[in-house]
């Protein structure tokens, strides 16, 4: 008990110095010191000794994640190829439906999927329940009610109200994983990066409402984010793609 409540900052910089060593991540040691810092005050409670040097140690600085969008272009391509090869058309209809929400409307696929059928026909908005039961209202667009109505028409099993919309070929609901595999083959099909999976259209809408001078506050609200730090990290996106395309296309730009 007294040697864990003696430890100090150099033995924990000491013992991160040798995790990295060992090819450990920064996100990874990150991690690392959250279940540690949960072991102290667990023992703390336990045993009535702190060690607030433990407690009060942060970690290495991590560099912000970007999120990884499609383009414009391979959005359309992707939309464009999905389910050609499914030799079923209402599946390849399914499939181009909830890509066309995930792009269209920004959904989790979690979402999406969580659709019950009596939410049809789709009205201009809908309601949805995000992350932590948090809803927010979206407005459909007239495209995502064609490929939704499209995908009903064809799809060969019967509804009840409380029934999922989206339906795998034996008639339960459809798991994410059959949509995740959809994209992975198109995206192999057409030569694009392992960055294009089902959430990078949820990036991709974020990003391009954003680089069509969509308001973040507005953005936001679409997204279901409760924090507008969580919506600020598309702007990094869409400086860094001015600057891309400045860098390309300035006569000057290589001598700044």
């Amino acid at each position: 008990k007294k040697i864990l409540s003696e430890i100090d900052i150099t033995a924990l910089r000491a013992w991160l110095a040798a995790q990295k060593n060992q090819g450990m991540s920064g996100r990874s040691s990150s991690r690392t010191i959250s279940v540690v810092k949960n072991f102290f005050k667990w023992f703390s409670h336990k045993t009535g000794l702190s060690n607030d040097k433990v407690l009060s140690f942060k970690g290495p600085r991590l560099k912000m994640r970007l999120p990884r969008p499609l383009s414009i272009e391979d959005t359309k391509a992707i939309l464009d190829s999905v389910g050609k090869d499914s030799v079923k058309s209402w599946i390849a209809a399914r499939d181009l439906a909830i890509l066309i929400l995930l792009y269209g409307c920004g959904l989790r696929i979690s979402e999406a999927l969580d659709l019950k059928y009596d939410c049809t026909p789709l009205s201009d908005t809908l309601l949805i329940e995000g992350k932590g039961k948090k809803e927010r209202l979206i407005p459909i667009l007239p495209l995502a009610r064609e490929t939704v109505n499209n995908y009903l028409k064809l799809c060969p099993w019967g509804f009840q109200d409380n029934d999922p919309l989206f339906k795998g070929k034996r008639g339960k609901k459809l798991n994410a994983r059959i949509i995740q595999s959809v994209v992975s083959e198109t995206r192999m099909m057409l030569g694009l990066p392992a960055t294009a999976t089902p959430h990078a259209f949820r990036h991709s809408f974020a990003t391009h409402l954003l680089s069509s001078g969509g308001d973040l506050r507005v953005i936001q609200e679409l997204l279901g984010h409760s924090s507008l730090s969580s919506t600020q990290i598309y702007t990094g996106i869409d400086q860094r793609r001015l600057m891309d395309v400045f860098e390309k296309s300035h006569p000057r730009a290589e001598k700044f």
